[in-house]
């Protein structure tokens, strides 16, 4: 299955070490969202903003995979998960269930997305907005 990575799996190490199965395909922008950061956790999130784009790495995963992923996304509590379409492809991501107030990052968090950023060669000025909000 394809999914869609915003936050912390976009670093190639965590990703592998969460989901041996997975491979990186590619980075691909999501249309009319924005990425925050929020909850008590302090992560990266995607919220719904016309003409917005959040930037993320497009990886194939395995059905074990989504099963880690999910204990790892505190899915169904934290995180539910989100549906798009990509060149008719369906892709999988997650979305936060509660949407908090923005909380920025903690350093160690911003470090390992910020490795992300640049694994899946993506604009960190995307990211520098969504700290500025």
């Amino acid at each position: 299955m394809l999914y869609f990575a915003y936050g912390s799996n976009l670093n190639h190490f965590q990703m592998k070490r969460r989901c041996k199965d997975s491979i990186f395909l590619k980075k691909i922008n999501l249309k009319n969202f924005r990425l925050t950061f929020r909850s008590k956790y302090r992560a990266a999130d995607i919220e719904a903003k016309k003409n917005s784009i959040v930037p993320g790495g497009l990886f194939e995963i395995s059905k074990s995979d989504e099963k880690k992923l999910d204990v790892y996304e505190d899915f169904p509590i934290l995180y539910k998960k989100y549906y798009f379409s990509y060149y008719g492809k369906k892709v999988m991501t997650y979305t936060m269930i509660k949407k908090s107030p923005f909380k920025f990052p903690t350093e160690r968090y911003l470090n390992v997305v910020k490795r992300g950023y640049q694994d899946c060669n993506l604009d960190k000025k995307f990211l520098i907005k969504a700290l500025n909000t």
